[in-house]
């Protein structure tokens, strides 16, 4: 091979190694937060039927409440708009794994979700509570309900069927796919109890008062409630969506929206036990 063949042979080999660079950057992934800007949209997971946090009008499917108007709030600081995708309490981690959305609410972070999804600061706290089938004594304790005689309806997958199984774990624990199924239970008999977080069980005799009765067992049980997104290497969506829940809810914004929630249900202020905390 002369010096003119050889040259012409590395020029190649470097277009071929330049090549193969500008196809692996074009294929590697993005980070949430750039898709996001480049896209203009923001995909988040929405549950039926859970006010404050969901409501959906199922005359025009048009979706609002509590976590909705958060979402508009910070897809707009990111020059996007909100896309829905209809899930459940247990199933929405299971859709930010999979891709299929990049924000889920009201994600209480155990250790278990913290091996396979992220998490910002928490948007609030929250207490658990206990919905009461009628003629059923309403329990002061947690070990009140912890008998295998004791039916406790809960939604597979959520925090509720986590703190059921740790409190009670002689009782009974009857799992079903969702939470309104659960809630069907104890209005049917099948079940003497759910557990739910309070924002949610206030909400949920609000709209069946007939339902049975809300109490709040001691000990009081609290856990934060984030936002969760994937997990990955670029640290700029985590960041931003933890000092947009610190921002808002030092400022008293985020209970504002709660507030909002509980009015499209009826409910003001006064309506909410104390020790439910938002």
């Amino acid at each position: 091979m002369n010096r003119r063949d050889a040259l012409t042979t590395v020029a190649l080999a470097g277009a071929a190694i330049a090549a193969s660079a500008s196809a692996k950057a074009d294929t590697a992934p993005t980070s949430t937060l750039d898709r996001i800007k480049k896209n203009g949209v923001l995909r988040i997971a929405v549950i039926v039927g859970q006010e404050p946090y969901f409501h959906k009008d199922l005359a025009t499917g048009q979706w609002s409440g509590a976590c909705i108007d958060m979402a508009n709030d910070i897809a707009g600081k990111l020059g996007a708009k909100v896309e829905t995708l209809e899930s459940t309490w247990g199933n929405q981690i299971l859709d930010l794994q999979a891709d299929k959305v990049d924000l889920a609410f009201a994600v209480n972070p155990t250790p278990e979700r913290a091996l396979v999804i992220d998490f910002s600061t928490p948007i609030l706290v929250h207490s658990f509570t206990v919905i009461t089938k009628k003629g059923f004594a309403k329990p002061q304790t947690w070990a009140e309900l912890n008998k295998p005689e004791v039916r406790i309806a809960v939604d597979i997958g959520s925090t509720h069927e986590l703190i059921a199984r740790r409190y009670c774990p002689k009782a009974t624990i009857l799992g079903f796919k969702n939470r309104d199924e659960a809630i069907l239970a104890v209005a049917t008999g099948r079940a003497d109890c759910n557990v739910s977080l309070a924002v949610l069980a206030v909400s949920t005799l609000k709209k069946n008062p007939s339902l049975g009765e809300l109490s709040i067992p001691r000990p009081l049980l609290t856990l934060p409630t984030n936002m969760g997104i994937r997990a990955e290497g670029d640290r700029r969506y985590k960041d931003f969506l933890s000092a947009w829940a610190d921002y808002n809810r030092s400022l008293g914004q985020t209970r504002e929206w709660m507030l909002k929630g509980f009015e499209g249900v009826g409910l003001t202020a006064e309506d909410i036990p104390g020790e439910v905390q938002f």
